[in-house]
């Protein structure tokens, strides 16, 4: 639902399709309020950083102060152990008190693949799936349609 309470939204889609569009639309949000975008790589990058200088819980109070912090292709780059605590740390830190979306290429199936346990995959899932609407994306990317174009 646009405005006021977005929940939890999650694009997901066969690999030629590109969920980052719908999710880069969706910041197009942050002229109503805060937004934040960056790759799933990137926030981790981002955490661990505040983990080394002692400032995860803080940085994570930081982010809790947009309304919507967008997470983008989750699935792409597998995540070490510690990326994926960083990553469960996140979505849990935001769990019905922050909107997150999250595109990825993959079915909830294979998040254990991504995190490398099953156990955190699923405890992450649980909390993005939770009043969460589910958007599953087909067709190609723009990429692929640019592409025919020049042919």
């Amino acid at each position: 639902r646009v405005g006021r309470e977005w929940g939890q939204i999650r694009a997901s889609k066969p690999v030629q399709v590109g969920p980052t569009q719908a999710g880069t639309l969706i910041k197009a949000a942050e002229a109503a309020f805060p937004v934040a975008f960056d790759s799933a790589t990137g926030w981790i990058t981002r955490l661990a950083d505040a983990h080394t200088h002692g400032q995860l819980e803080r940085e994570l109070r930081r982010l809790n102060r947009f309304r919507l912090l967008v997470i983008d292709e989750v699935g792409y780059l597998p995540f070490d152990p510690a990326a994926a605590a960083l990553f469960f740390q996140l979505i849990a830190s935001r769990y019905e008190t922050g909107s997150v979306i999250v595109t990825s290429n993959l079915p909830f199936s294979r998040w254990g693949e991504t995190l490398g346990d099953d156990v955190v995959a699923a405890a992450t899932i649980d909390r993005l799936v939770h009043h969460a609407h589910v958007i599953p994306l087909d067709g190609d990317s723009y990429r692929t349609r640019a592409h025919r174009k020049t042919k």
